[in-house]
């Protein structure tokens, strides 16, 4: 997620990414149609393949400015944002959303957001199934406290049956997602991923019926590898991409060899591009004793 402040004031390469993450898309937050829709052209002509409008975020510094869960009271901002975008590229515009924030009606509060907004051309929404209260929980505690409502997901499908919808929040498993697509369009897992990416190496077989054998985690290690030789020539540090890979191994035998392994060397080998093969090693070892 990058804001469009950002993009037009900052002084960083806040768009780079790898060919290898295609299909990879800019969350973008703001609510300035005219930067909304100059930060699209650029994101374009950087190869993403799809742009999505943050209006989930519920942080402080979010709120104030003027985008994220706020913008759920403001449809029509969305909506003209959706427009200026749409006019300037041909990659899809999508918004990600929450089900409502503060007291508003969950079921009248979410179908008013999205009518304007589908009537400015948008044609997929990522709803989090929770609200968001923009006063008294922080962000942490607006992702586990308000209460999950996938059926009021489910209803937003059923009223918009020509719209993708795709459902996010609380799901942990590829199983979940399966039941969901009973319903819905697509399924956003988030933190789940973060915390054990392997189930990814699910979703071929279980979703798309692929018969074709899931990637090993010594072949995800040597890809890394790979990927991690040619960022290290760029300039980045093994732990900088090291530590996403913490959950690699979550629950699995060796699994806490692994984060102690990356977690105690990561600060002295700082340009070892062979620092996940040599927790690999590790993890092997601590397997056969």
């Amino acid at each position: 997620m990058v804001t469009t402040g950002a993009i037009i004031y900052g002084k960083g390469d806040y768009l780079g990414f790898h060919p290898q993450e295609h299909p990879v898309v800019l969350q973008l937050g703001g609510s300035n149609a005219a930067d909304m829709a100059r930060c699209a052209e650029i994101a374009q002509s950087k190869g993403y393949d799809e742009i999505n409008i943050n209006v989930g975020c519920p942080s402080d510094r979010v709120k104030n400015g003027s985008f994220g869960a706020c913008l759920m009271a403001e449809p029509n901002v969305v909506a003209e944002c959706v427009t200026a975008m749409q006019n300037m590229v041909d990659i899809p515009i999508t918004v990600k959303c929450r089900i409502g924030i503060d007291d508003m009606d969950d079921d009248k509060g979410l179908t008013d957001f999205v009518m304007p907004i589908v009537d400015s051309g948008c044609e997929h929404f990522v709803v989090h199934a929770r609200k968001a209260w923009l006063k008294g929980l922080s962000p942490k505690e607006n992702r586990e406290i308000p209460p999950l409502n996938y059926e009021r997901v489910y209803n937003l499908k059923a009223q918009f049956p020509d719209i993708h919808i795709s459902i996010n929040g609380g799901i942990k498993s590829i199983e979940q997602a399966k039941a969901h697509l009973q319903y819905v369009d697509g399924v956003m897992i988030g933190r789940e991923v973060y915390s054990n990416p392997y189930i990814l190496s699910e979703v071929d077989s279980a979703i798309f019926s692929r018969t074709d054998m899931p990637i090993s985690r010594l072949e995800v290690v040597q890809s890394m590898t790979a990927y991690m030789k040619e960022q290290i020539a760029n300039g980045s540090k093994a732990w900088h991409i090291a530590r996403h890979t913490l959950g690699l191994f979550q629950s699995q035998p060796g699994g806490k060899i692994w984060r102690r392994f990356l977690s105690q060397n990561a600060p002295k080998e700082k340009e070892n591009p062979y620092l996940l093969e040599m927790a690999y090693e590790a993890v092997e070892q601590a397997v056969k004793n």
